[in-house]
Protein backbone atom coordinates (compact mmCIF):
# COMPACT_ATOMS: atom_id res chain seq x y z
CA UNK A 1 0.00 0.00 0.00
CA UNK A 2 1.23 3.74 -0.81
CA UNK A 3 2.39 5.58 1.97
CA UNK A 4 2.48 9.43 1.38
CA UNK A 5 2.70 11.03 4.25
CA UNK A 6 0.41 13.83 5.73
CA UNK A 7 2.66 16.93 5.64
CA UNK A 8 1.28 19.92 7.55
CA UNK A 9 2.59 23.72 8.28
CA UNK A 10 2.35 24.90 11.94
CA UNK A 11 1.43 28.57 11.80
CA UNK A 12 3.07 29.06 14.72
CA UNK A 13 6.25 28.34 14.19
CA UNK A 14 6.17 28.37 9.91
CA UNK A 15 7.81 24.46 10.12
CA UNK A 16 6.53 21.69 8.68
CA UNK A 17 5.69 18.33 10.40
CA UNK A 18 4.56 15.02 9.46
CA UNK A 19 0.79 14.41 11.08
CA UNK A 20 0.56 11.72 13.45
CA UNK A 21 -2.59 9.47 12.55
CA UNK A 22 -4.08 7.25 14.97
CA UNK A 23 -5.08 4.44 13.31
CA UNK A 24 -3.11 4.86 10.17
CA UNK A 25 -2.59 1.40 9.03
CA UNK A 26 -5.96 0.39 9.78
CA UNK A 27 -7.43 3.62 7.63
CA UNK A 28 -4.74 2.56 4.78
CA UNK A 29 -5.67 -0.52 4.68
CA UNK A 30 -9.48 -0.17 4.50
CA UNK A 31 -9.40 2.78 1.60
CA UNK A 32 -6.27 1.40 -0.46
CA UNK A 33 -6.72 -2.18 -0.16
CA UNK A 34 -9.36 -3.38 -2.68
CA UNK A 35 -10.02 -6.71 -0.48
CA UNK A 36 -11.32 -4.28 2.20
CA UNK A 37 -14.21 -3.13 0.34
CA UNK A 38 -16.83 -5.16 2.57
CA UNK A 39 -15.28 -3.46 5.46
CA UNK A 40 -14.95 -0.37 4.40
CA UNK A 41 -18.78 -0.18 3.54
CA UNK A 42 -19.42 -2.23 7.18
CA UNK A 43 -17.34 0.97 9.04
CA UNK A 44 -17.71 3.74 7.09
CA UNK A 45 -21.46 3.54 5.53
CA UNK A 46 -22.91 2.37 8.32
CA UNK A 47 -23.50 3.98 11.80
CA UNK A 48 -23.50 0.99 13.75
CA UNK A 49 -19.68 0.71 14.60
CA UNK A 50 -19.91 4.56 15.11
CA UNK A 51 -22.41 4.84 17.38
CA UNK A 52 -21.01 1.52 19.57
CA UNK A 53 -17.75 3.45 19.73
CA UNK A 54 -19.57 6.90 20.64
CA UNK A 55 -21.29 4.51 23.83
CA UNK A 56 -17.89 3.09 24.84
CA UNK A 57 -16.03 6.46 24.91
CA UNK A 58 -19.37 7.42 26.91
CA UNK A 59 -19.05 4.73 29.65
CA UNK A 60 -17.11 5.06 32.67
CA UNK A 61 -14.55 2.12 30.73
CA UNK A 62 -13.24 4.49 28.55
CA UNK A 63 -11.71 6.67 31.32
CA UNK A 64 -8.62 4.88 31.37
CA UNK A 65 -7.51 5.62 28.26
CA UNK A 66 -7.44 9.50 28.36
CA UNK A 67 -4.03 9.56 30.02
CA UNK A 68 -2.44 7.14 27.15
CA UNK A 69 -3.90 9.29 24.32
CA UNK A 70 -2.77 13.09 26.22
CA UNK A 71 0.84 11.38 25.94
CA UNK A 72 0.52 9.78 22.59
CA UNK A 73 -0.88 13.12 20.97
CA UNK A 74 1.48 15.10 22.97
CA UNK A 75 -1.86 17.29 24.50
CA UNK A 76 -1.37 20.28 26.86
CA UNK A 77 -3.40 20.15 29.20
CA UNK A 78 -2.65 23.49 31.11
CA UNK A 79 -5.31 24.82 28.28
CA UNK A 80 -8.18 23.24 30.34
CA UNK A 81 -10.32 24.32 32.44
CA UNK A 82 -10.25 21.13 34.40
CA UNK A 83 -7.16 18.43 35.38
CA UNK A 84 -7.21 15.48 34.01
CA UNK A 85 -8.11 13.33 36.53
CA UNK A 86 -11.57 15.21 36.96
CA UNK A 87 -13.05 13.68 33.64
CA UNK A 88 -15.59 11.00 34.43
CA UNK A 89 -15.34 9.72 30.61
CA UNK A 90 -13.54 9.81 27.19
CA UNK A 91 -15.98 12.09 25.88
CA UNK A 92 -15.67 14.27 29.28
CA UNK A 93 -12.09 14.65 28.12
CA UNK A 94 -12.70 15.06 24.85
CA UNK A 95 -14.97 17.75 24.25
CA UNK A 96 -12.91 19.46 27.30
CA UNK A 97 -13.56 22.99 28.05
CA UNK A 98 -10.23 25.51 27.23
CA UNK A 99 -9.30 28.48 29.80
CA UNK A 100 -10.54 31.56 27.68
CA UNK A 101 -6.93 33.12 27.52
CA UNK A 102 -5.78 30.03 25.79
CA UNK A 103 -7.59 30.97 23.07
CA UNK A 104 -7.20 34.84 22.27
CA UNK A 105 -9.12 36.67 19.47
CA UNK A 106 -9.16 39.84 17.47
CA UNK A 107 -13.02 41.28 18.51
CA UNK A 108 -12.85 43.73 15.30
CA UNK A 109 -15.77 42.65 13.19
CA UNK A 110 -13.65 43.59 10.02
CA UNK A 111 -11.44 39.93 10.97
CA UNK A 112 -13.02 36.51 10.74
CA UNK A 113 -12.15 33.79 13.10
CA UNK A 114 -11.21 30.73 12.70
CA UNK A 115 -14.45 28.79 13.98
CA UNK A 116 -11.77 25.36 15.73
CA UNK A 117 -8.39 24.16 15.98
CA UNK A 118 -7.51 22.47 12.96
CA UNK A 119 -5.75 22.06 9.60
CA UNK A 120 -7.16 24.45 7.68
CA UNK A 121 -7.52 24.24 4.08
CA UNK A 122 -8.78 27.45 1.86
CA UNK A 123 -10.60 27.97 -1.57
CA UNK A 124 -10.50 31.92 -2.35
CA UNK A 125 -13.02 31.48 -5.16
CA UNK A 126 -15.05 28.36 -6.03
CA UNK A 127 -14.77 27.45 -9.43
CA UNK A 128 -19.20 27.35 -10.01
CA UNK A 129 -19.60 24.92 -7.38
CA UNK A 130 -16.46 23.26 -7.10
CA UNK A 131 -13.80 22.29 -4.18
CA UNK A 132 -10.54 20.06 -4.36
CA UNK A 133 -9.36 18.61 -0.77
CA UNK A 134 -5.88 17.80 -0.25
CA UNK A 135 -4.95 14.45 -1.87
CA UNK A 136 -8.60 14.01 -2.73
CA UNK A 137 -11.26 14.54 -5.74
CA UNK A 138 -13.46 17.72 -6.94
CA UNK A 139 -16.38 18.09 -4.24
CA UNK A 140 -19.30 20.06 -5.15
CA UNK A 141 -21.00 22.78 -2.40
CA UNK A 142 -24.29 21.75 -3.98
CA UNK A 143 -24.19 18.07 -2.80
CA UNK A 144 -23.19 19.58 0.43
CA UNK A 145 -25.38 22.27 1.03
CA UNK A 146 -29.00 21.30 -0.63
CA UNK A 147 -31.39 23.79 -0.78
CA UNK A 148 -29.42 26.84 0.17
CA UNK A 149 -25.83 26.52 -2.34
CA UNK A 150 -26.59 28.52 -4.82
CA UNK A 151 -26.44 31.80 -3.08
CA UNK A 152 -22.58 30.63 -2.85
CA UNK A 153 -21.72 29.70 -6.28
CA UNK A 154 -18.16 31.04 -7.17
CA UNK A 155 -17.90 32.24 -3.25
CA UNK A 156 -14.88 31.59 -1.11
CA UNK A 157 -14.63 28.34 1.28
CA UNK A 158 -12.45 27.25 4.23
CA UNK A 159 -12.32 23.75 5.45
CA UNK A 160 -10.91 22.84 9.31
CA UNK A 161 -9.96 19.47 9.83
CA UNK A 162 -10.23 18.35 12.88
CA UNK A 163 -7.64 15.41 14.32
CA UNK A 164 -8.36 13.60 17.77
CA UNK A 165 -5.36 16.02 19.55
CA UNK A 166 -7.29 18.65 18.78
CA UNK A 167 -10.02 20.86 21.13
CA UNK A 168 -13.30 19.66 19.72
CA UNK A 169 -15.37 22.68 20.54
CA UNK A 170 -16.19 24.94 17.62
CA UNK A 171 -16.99 28.45 17.67
CA UNK A 172 -19.03 31.15 15.60
CA UNK A 173 -16.01 32.82 13.75
CA UNK A 174 -18.77 36.03 12.88
CA UNK A 175 -20.99 37.57 15.00
CA UNK A 176 -24.75 37.37 13.16
CA UNK A 177 -28.32 36.28 13.34
CA UNK A 178 -28.97 32.20 13.11
CA UNK A 179 -31.77 32.35 9.91
CA UNK A 180 -31.87 28.66 9.24
CA UNK A 181 -30.39 25.31 10.73
CA UNK A 182 -30.77 21.46 9.16
CA UNK A 183 -29.27 18.05 10.05
CA UNK A 184 -28.40 15.30 7.17
CA UNK A 185 -28.00 12.14 7.71
CA UNK A 186 -25.39 9.93 5.89
CA UNK A 187 -22.46 7.84 6.14
CA UNK A 188 -19.40 8.09 8.63
CA UNK A 189 -16.31 8.06 6.34
CA UNK A 190 -13.05 9.11 7.82
CA UNK A 191 -12.19 12.95 6.85
CA UNK A 192 -8.28 11.74 6.63
CA UNK A 193 -6.76 12.83 3.52
CA UNK A 194 -5.94 8.87 3.09
CA UNK A 195 -9.71 8.50 3.13
CA UNK A 196 -10.49 11.50 0.61
CA UNK A 197 -7.66 10.44 -1.79
CA UNK A 198 -9.44 6.79 -1.97
CA UNK A 199 -12.61 8.71 -3.49
CA UNK A 200 -15.63 8.94 -1.05
CA UNK A 201 -17.54 12.31 -1.39
CA UNK A 202 -16.96 12.93 2.35
CA UNK A 203 -18.53 16.62 2.34
CA UNK A 204 -21.47 15.26 0.32
CA UNK A 205 -22.32 11.94 1.94
CA UNK A 206 -21.52 11.84 5.36
CA UNK A 207 -23.83 12.88 8.16
CA UNK A 208 -23.61 16.83 8.56
CA UNK A 209 -25.27 19.45 9.91
CA UNK A 210 -25.77 23.69 8.74
CA UNK A 211 -26.28 26.46 9.82
CA UNK A 212 -27.05 29.99 8.02
CA UNK A 213 -25.93 32.81 9.82
CA UNK A 214 -26.68 36.07 8.37
CA UNK A 215 -24.35 39.15 9.36
CA UNK A 216 -24.21 42.91 9.09
CA UNK A 217 -20.25 43.07 7.33
CA UNK A 218 -20.17 39.77 5.21
CA UNK A 219 -23.58 38.99 4.06
CA UNK A 220 -24.71 35.28 4.61
CA UNK A 221 -22.34 32.16 5.55
CA UNK A 222 -22.88 28.30 5.34
CA UNK A 223 -21.21 26.59 8.89
CA UNK A 224 -21.50 23.15 8.42
CA UNK A 225 -20.26 20.42 10.70
CA UNK A 226 -19.57 16.93 9.43
CA UNK A 227 -19.12 13.89 11.05
CA UNK A 228 -16.89 11.30 10.55
CA UNK A 229 -16.21 7.34 11.61
CA UNK A 230 -15.79 7.47 15.51
CA UNK A 231 -17.92 10.63 15.64
CA UNK A 232 -20.75 9.57 18.74
CA UNK A 233 -22.67 12.57 17.73
CA UNK A 234 -22.47 16.69 16.47
CA UNK A 235 -23.77 18.50 19.25
CA UNK A 236 -25.06 21.88 18.76
CA UNK A 237 -25.34 24.17 21.48
CA UNK A 238 -26.48 27.24 19.61
CA UNK A 239 -29.21 26.52 16.93
CA UNK A 240 -30.64 30.13 16.76
CA UNK A 241 -30.77 33.85 17.52
CA UNK A 242 -28.40 36.13 17.61
CA UNK A 243 -24.45 35.20 18.34
CA UNK A 244 -21.39 36.77 18.85
CA UNK A 245 -18.33 36.38 17.21
CA UNK A 246 -16.13 33.18 19.27
CA UNK A 247 -19.45 32.05 20.87
CA UNK A 248 -19.50 28.43 21.04
CA UNK A 249 -21.48 26.93 18.47
CA UNK A 250 -21.05 23.10 19.89
CA UNK A 251 -18.93 20.33 20.17
CA UNK A 252 -18.09 16.86 18.58
CA UNK A 253 -17.57 13.46 20.69
CA UNK A 254 -14.76 11.54 20.08
CA UNK A 255 -13.43 10.95 16.39
CA UNK A 256 -11.74 13.15 13.46
CA UNK A 257 -14.00 15.33 12.44
CA UNK A 258 -14.46 18.55 10.45
CA UNK A 259 -15.94 22.46 9.80
CA UNK A 260 -16.73 24.18 6.57
CA UNK A 261 -16.94 27.86 6.22
CA UNK A 262 -18.89 28.53 3.34
CA UNK A 263 -18.88 32.81 2.02
CA UNK A 264 -21.00 34.48 -0.42
CA UNK A 265 -19.11 35.70 -3.71
CA UNK A 266 -16.46 38.72 -2.96
CA UNK A 267 -17.58 38.94 0.66
CA UNK A 268 -13.68 37.88 2.06
CA UNK A 269 -10.44 37.31 1.77
CA UNK A 270 -8.26 34.76 3.31
CA UNK A 271 -5.26 35.47 5.29
CA UNK A 272 -1.94 35.34 3.27
CA UNK A 273 -0.44 32.41 4.77
CA UNK A 274 -3.49 30.26 4.35
CA UNK A 275 -3.76 31.08 0.58
CA UNK A 276 -0.37 30.23 0.28
CA UNK A 277 -0.07 26.93 1.86
CA UNK A 278 -3.56 25.92 0.43
CA UNK A 279 -1.99 26.78 -3.48
CA UNK A 280 0.46 24.47 -2.67
CA UNK A 281 -2.24 21.56 -1.39
CA UNK A 282 -1.24 22.30 2.10
CA UNK A 283 -2.87 22.20 5.15
CA UNK A 284 -1.78 25.06 8.17
CA UNK A 285 -2.50 24.17 11.52
CA UNK A 286 -4.70 27.15 13.24
CA UNK A 287 -6.12 27.45 16.51
CA UNK A 288 -9.63 28.77 17.47
CA UNK A 289 -9.85 32.13 17.29
CA UNK A 290 -6.71 33.28 15.12
CA UNK A 291 -7.40 35.07 12.41
CA UNK A 292 -9.12 33.07 9.05
CA UNK A 293 -9.95 36.14 6.61
CA UNK A 294 -10.71 39.84 7.14
CA UNK A 295 -14.27 41.43 5.27
CA UNK A 296 -14.03 42.88 2.14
Amino acid sequence: MQRDPILVVDRDTGETFEEVVLGEKWIRWAYQNASAKPVEKLLFRSALISRLMGAWFDSRFSRGKISAVIEDLSIDMSEATEPTESYATFNDFFARNLKPEARPFDPSPSVIASPADGRVLVFPELAEDVFVPVKGHPMSIRTMLPGIADRFIGGALAIVRLCPADYHRYHFPASGQISAAKDLSGALHSVNPIALGAGPDVFGENKRSWTLIDTDTIGSYAFVEVGAFGVGSIINTRTSGAVEKMDEKGYFKFGGSTVVVVFEPGRVQFSDDLVANSAKGRETLVKVGQPLATAI
